[in-house]
């Protein structure tokens, strides 16, 4: 009969067979999972905090020889292009601990043949977005098909916080735990400052509910150089549209010094524009960069996705910057053009 450590001896295995070792903010987290608590994990991007959340569930289901057979894990996504990569990552760790679990993941994006098979059978583990779950939750049967349900993870919890989509997550939240009390429900986050009040809100103590979880800091924040790009001579800026092209060559000075870059805009129309002058001021980079933003045809984002979590070619132009941050981990020079639309404080 499985023991309590066989599920965390995996975890051990493999991260042993990876050359890692777990840091201390990823055991605390498996540990209180286990004990079926809830919570926030605060930790830079690249730390671990996927694995931090993703292992604690997994790990509790090898020590139960949980072999599946409906819905275990719910992973929220604020945006359909994480779910693809994340989907990835949660089976490699699958692999590893050797858990024969299903994963799919349910957005916008996804084909008519898989939203007929999961609206039949959900797979153990499913990425989704606030509005794929809202769409699932509707549908007749949705309590027997949630009714196994373990963990829901909420990743870029700051990124939904106070929004339009945070509330229909936290409604779904509550449909959830009406019918699974005591539903684990745990929050990641790199750029959060009212955790208190984050996690409140997640856990659904901010309106007279339960009382909060643990939170759970990552390692130190990883040290950052900023430097801002101004113009030679301001009174010649052409701040009209401010798309600010006529600092072209300084951005293409600054995209030279690293082997792969990132160029942040705000809005889709700045990020072809970009593209445009970009391609045509540096003909020999055409085969070298790229452009990314929702509005391009599903098929052909979903292969520059690919591309760019494989290869990362020497500069892209994209409308969302933590979104590539965490589809390619590879990138050295980042560039953000324009002040975000939205700040999370």
């Amino acid at each position: 009969m499985p023991t309590a450590a066989d599920g965390l001896a995996a975890v051990d295995a493999w991260f042993a067979r990876q050359g890692w070792s777990p840091a201390p903010f990823q055991r605390r987290a498996w540990a209180v999972f286990r004990d079926g608590r809830s919570g926030l994990i605060h930790s830079p991007t690249g730390s671990g905090k996927s694995l931090a959340a993703w292992l604690g569930p997994v790990s509790r289901a090898l020590d139960r020889g949980d072999r599946g057979g409906g819905l275990r894990v719910l992973w929220i996504t604020p945006l359909r292009a994480l779910a693809e990569d994340t989907a990835g990552n949660l089976r490699e760790a699958l692999d590893g601990v050797g858990l024969d679990w299903r994963v799919e993941t349910r957005t916008g994006d996804t084909g008519s043949a898989a939203r007929a098979r999961q609206r039949k059978r959900l797979p153990e583990a499913l990425i989704t977005t606030p509005e794929s779950l809202s769409l699932l939750l509707s549908y007749k049967h949705a309590a027997q098909r949630f009714q196994h349900l373990d963990a829901v993870i909420v990743d870029e919890w700051h990124e939904l916080l106070g929004s339009k989509r945070g509330v229909q997550l936290e409604l779904c939240l509550a449909w959830l735990r009406a019918r699974r009390p005591g539903l684990p429900v745990w929050g990641l986050s790199a750029t959060l400052g009212n955790l208190d009040q984050a996690m409140a809100v997640l856990l659904g103590g901010g309106q007279g509910g339960p009382p909060g979880g643990e939170r759970i800091a990552g390692d130190s924040p990883k040290t950052l150089t900023v430097r801002g790009l101004c113009p030679d001579q301001v009174d010649r800026f052409p701040w009209a549209g401010h798309l600010g092209l006529a600092q072209l060559q300084p951005v293409i000075d600054y995209l030279e010094q690293g082997r792969t870059a990132l160029l942040f805009t705000n809005t889709r129309a700045q990020a072809e524009l970009w593209f445009e002058a970009l391609a045509k001021a540096r003909l020999d980079w055409i085969t070298e960069i790229g452009l990314h933003h929702g509005s391009i045809d599903r098929r052909l984002r979903q292969k520059l996705e690919r591309v760019c979590a494989t290869a990362p070619s020497a500069a892209w132009c994209a409308l969302r910057a933590w979104t590539w941050a965490w589809i390619s981990r590879r990138w050295t020079g980042w560039c953000r053009w324009a002040a975000p639309r939205a700040w999370r404080g």
